[in-house]
């Protein structure tokens, strides 16, 4: 059994991270750190994991080695006290955004300033298994993903690397838990209820990810606005293709590359109210739901793609690429289908 450490865990992601791994085969989460809860029982933060967990939080300070160890600090955090975390664990998963891009320049063009822990980038291999499924095998340290840049590299990757795509405009919708469970202004109940609020018109850091994985010969352009919703990131893309495509010549191109993927669904609904792929289908999962539309004259396709933004766009590709680095099954603790309605 793996021994298997949480760094942060009184956080969204550290408690989603404790239910996934909790029911996992081959892991045993063995300590879970908090500064602020140190000493209480998990389930007092994490309410859902009553008898379920009988672990207790313990100071960062008193953290012990393991097999590996999961970071789920705010950014910024865990580069600053890297080297003290690779002493502890041969292997580390971080889920904020300090070593997603492998280029100190362009951390520093998104980020606001130099990378405190520059030297380690080029050691993490970013945790996107549908893109570096072989590179995460066997990997010693794994870069979390943004959960924006997730559903945009998955519903568009395809696309974009099959030199189809022309240029993208985008809109993501997503949900009150992307912003984490420190209270702010935005999150205020009787400000944030009813928001339809767009946030980033332009520009959203989430975009260095996006150009990482598909490069900047398509041109793709995004914003973000915040709905009334808990947990997901819905994506609906405009997309200009350069030639005339079918139906049928879009769902080919998606079939070949995405089916061997285990958490990739193609969603091919022609009626009803789930035609088309939508948050609350995936809450709680690690699936990503993709579909799309032809619009008339074959050039304007619309494609929709919906994630958890707590699961495939953090903890579940986090634990997904865990698998792939212990050699486990890729799916071991991950196949909750969610629930319905």
């Amino acid at each position: 059994m793996i021994a298997a450490g949480i760094v942060g865990g009184s956080g969204y992601t550290g408690g989603e991270l404790l239910r996934l791994l909790h029911f996992h085969p081959e892991v045993a989460v063995t300590q879970i750190t908090s500064r602020g809860e140190a000493g209480r029982y998990v389930h007092t933060v994490h309410p859902n994991l009553r008898d379920v967990s009988r672990l207790q939080f313990i100071h960062p300070d008193a953290l012990e080695s393991c097999d590996v160890l999961f970071l789920c600090l705010p950014h910024g955090t865990a580069a600053k006290e890297i080297e003290r975390y690779a002493a502890l664990a041969p292997r580390i998963i971080d889920f904020s955004a300090d070593f997603r891009l492998d280029d100190p320049a362009t951390y520093a063009r998104w980020y606001g300033g130099e990378h405190p822990a520059a030297d380690w980038l080029n050691r993490f291999v970013y945790g996107l298994p549908e893109v570096n499924r072989e590179r995460l095998q066997n990997a010693q340290y794994v870069s979390g993903v943004g959960c924006n840049a997730t559903v945009t590299n998955l519903g568009l990757g395809p696309l974009v690397r099959a030199g189809l795509a022309d240029r993208v405009y985008a809109e993501i919708k997503v949900g009150s838990s992307e912003a984490g469970n420190t209270p702010a202004m935005s999150s205020h109940h009787p400000v944030r209820s009813g928001a339809v609020r767009t946030y980033a018109a332009t520009g959203h850091r989430h975009q260095s990810e996006i150009e990482m994985v598909l490069g900047t010969q398509t041109p793709i352009h995004f914003s973000l606005t915040a709905i009334e919703m808990v947990r997901g990131a819905h994506l609906l893309a405009h997309v200009t293709l350069r030639e005339v495509q079918t139906e049928k010549d879009i769902w080919r191109l998606y079939r070949a590359a995405y089916q061997d993927e285990p958490f990739v669904r193609l969603v091919n609904g022609r009626s009803g109210l789930h035609r088309l792929p939508e948050p609350r289908i995936v809450a709680g999962t690690n699936y990503c739901d993709i579909g799309f539309e032809m619009d008339t004259g074959g050039q304007h396709l619309v494609v929709v793609a919906a994630i958890d933004n707590l699961g495939k766009g953090a903890v579940g590709s986090a634990v997904q690429s865990m698998n792939l680095m212990l050699g486990f099954d890729e799916r071991a603790g991950l196949e909750f289908p969610g629930i319905y309605p």
